[in-house]
């Protein structure tokens, strides 16, 4: 079988990785154009590119897919490409442009996507992220037919996993493309012979994982220490949870809650000790830190942070 695929980013690439490990035929990866990166700010490809360049895979990366859009150049090479490709089906995990018609009907078998979530929860681009803030108990990994709507396609299959009291994004991110890999393989190899049952998604339980923004990272002192300690492991490692106290942001990466915080406004510091950094949450409960980072030094465990930014109880964090 012969296999086009279109991704970007690392869970993208462990996927391609378990396709040509597994001996699939890939004439050509789809990969969005190189971005400025690093301190230098310097051009660099993504990981599906570097993957596809070290193992003499051809790598088109348009602007756009849409002949009638703004850069219908691209997409009329690409389009040339595809063709070129005789590919059977393109498999497409985190790309990051939408796919016109006309790239959904090329494939003889269409077009087959490997998404994060147990569809229909969390349709969209942040899937993961979304999750986690959310206290969702389990996730999983979903094999989808590509249709013209948003992750609306039919279920070709699906696995679950639970999610860690203790999972962060990283991590989860690392379990759920290592499971895409797995399953979009076994995908494959049951549409070669023609046992692939595709099943409308339910209408019931839709919600939309909708990307993250900077914005978001400000943590609300208002809010449950749950829901903030949830938050905090969303967003590790990216956009990072910030406060700011005495004229700095911090970035926590590790908390929990606790009960009791005696009468205090949120954001008030409540205990300060080797274990963690006690503070006042909405709830009348406390968000315990136990990592935390100054602006460019490294992450360090509570004891280790405070003897270089000492920190009272007393104190508050800004609004």
């Amino acid at each position: 079988m012969r296999v086009i695929f279109a991704g970007t980013p690392e869970f993208a690439r462990v996927a391609l990785q378990r396709l040509h490990a597994a001996g699939f035929a890939i004439p050509l990866v789809l990969t969005q154009p190189d971005r400025p990166a690093g301190r230098g700010m310097k051009l660099q490809p993504s990981p599906v590119k570097q993957f596809a360049l070290e193992h003499g895979i051809a790598v088109a990366q348009p602007r756009s897919l849409r002949l009638d859009g703004k850069y219908p150049e691209d997409a009329a090479a690409a389009q040339a490409a595809m063709r070129e490709a005789a590919a059977d089906v393109m498999v497409v995990a985190a790309y990051g442009l939408i796919l016109p018609q006309w790239v959904l009907d090329l494939p003889r078998l269409g077009c087959l996507n490997i998404h994060a979530s147990l569809l229909p929860r969390w349709r969209g681009a942040a899937p993961i992220h979304r999750a986690i803030e959310a206290g969702d108990a389990e996730t999983g990994v979903s094999i989808m037919q590509m249709d013209a709507g948003l992750d609306t396609g039919a279920m070709l299959l699906e696995e679950r996993i639970a999610i860690a009291p203790d999972d962060t994004t990283g991590t989860l991110h690392d379990k759920l493309a290592a499971l895409g890999g797995r399953l979009v393989v076994e995908a494959l190899e049951l549409a070669a012979c023609g046992g692939l049952k595709p099943v409308p998604q339910p209408a019931e339980g839709v919600t939309y994982a909708h990307k993250i923004e900077k914005a978001e990272a400000a943590v609300d002192w208002q809010q449950p220490a749950e829901a903030i300690a949830r938050r905090i492991r969303a967003f590790d490692p990216f956009p990072g949870a910030g406060a700011q106290i005495g004229g700095e942001t911090l970035k926590l990466w590790r908390a929990h809650a606790l009960p009791g915080r005696g009468s205090v406004a949120p954001g008030t510091i409540v205990s300060v000790d080797a274990q963690g950094i006690g503070v006042a949450c909405g709830d009348q409960g406390r968000l315990e830190i136990t990592e935390l980072q100054r602006p460019g030094g490294k992450r360090l465990a509570a004891a280790d942070f405070l003897r270089g930014f000492p920190l009272q109880a007393g104190q508050r964090f800004d609004a």
